[in-house]
């Protein structure tokens, strides 16, 4: 329990007297510990809706760790190494230490923040309040928390564009008839079960998981990533 003491006004009068509407008034109020739920809700793609996931290459962060540790590069162009798909493809996959495709549980979270602006829902307090619990991590990077994706990829070619406005193909992976289980923990002072269920069913028709998402920040997608909630578990 906290107490608080403030004047109003901020202004004493010149006689030395306290009229009441400047006395200190005694405000106190209680901190509550946090409580916290949390169920387990089985993800399922929409009909002929993929998953498309793209990591940061590793040979690229290479690179820009290369060039930080040499310094600037020269200015003069040079020619472009040939580029081997496959590994492209292999590059743009989250793996597990355990070997399973995964996707960055932070994109979970990030959609059910973002949804909260569909219902006017704080965004920042949002950020305090609900969490994507992971199966594991990246094999490559720990650092990085892993959903786990229950089905097959396939190697999808796009032409997309560099900021440049140039063409180039990207190589990568697709999971078509997906599934996922999202363990979520939430604050229940901020939420209740049915709004998290109701945030997350607006996620999967609105906002979108991963690469080509409706909600794309430098796109208007292409409504990839969209998905139902086939079953929930409750509490765990």
């Amino acid at each position: 329990m906290a107490t608080t003491s403030k004047a109003k006004g901020g202004v004493s009068p010149l006689n030395g007297d306290t009229p009441d509407e400047l006395a200190p008034r005694h405000e106190t109020f209680t901190i509550h510990a946090p409580k916290f739920q949390q169920a387990e809700y089985e993800l399922e793609a929409l009909p002929d809706v993929p998953l498309v996931i793209h990591r940061f290459s590793a040979k690229l962060k290479n690179e820009l760790k290369q060039k930080m540790e040499t310094g600037k590069a020269a200015g003069s162009k040079k020619n472009r190494e040939p580029k081997d798909m496959d590994q492209a493809y292999e590059d743009a996959r989250y793996r597990s230490k355990e070997g399973w495709d995964g996707f960055h549980a932070g994109a979970l979270r990030k959609g059910l923040i973002e949804a909260c602006r569909l219902v006017g829902f704080k965004m920042v307090l949002a950020k305090l309040s609900i969490f994507a619990e992971a199966d594991g991590v990246d094999a490559l990077e720990p650092q990085i928390p892993l959903i786990r994706i229950y089905g097959e990829p396939v190697k999808q070619e796009d032409v997309a564009r560099v900021e440049t406005g140039q063409p180039y193909v990207t190589i990568r992976p697709a999971f078509h008839g997906w599934r996922a289980k999202a363990r979520l923990r939430w604050d229940t002072d901020q939420f209740t079960a049915k709004d998290v269920t109701n945030l997350l069913m607006r996620v999967g028709l609105q906002v979108g998981l991963c690469e080509g998402r409706p909600n794309s920040p430098n796109s208007a997608g292409m409504c990839w990533g969209l998905f139902n909630i086939k079953e929930i578990s409750g509490r765990i």
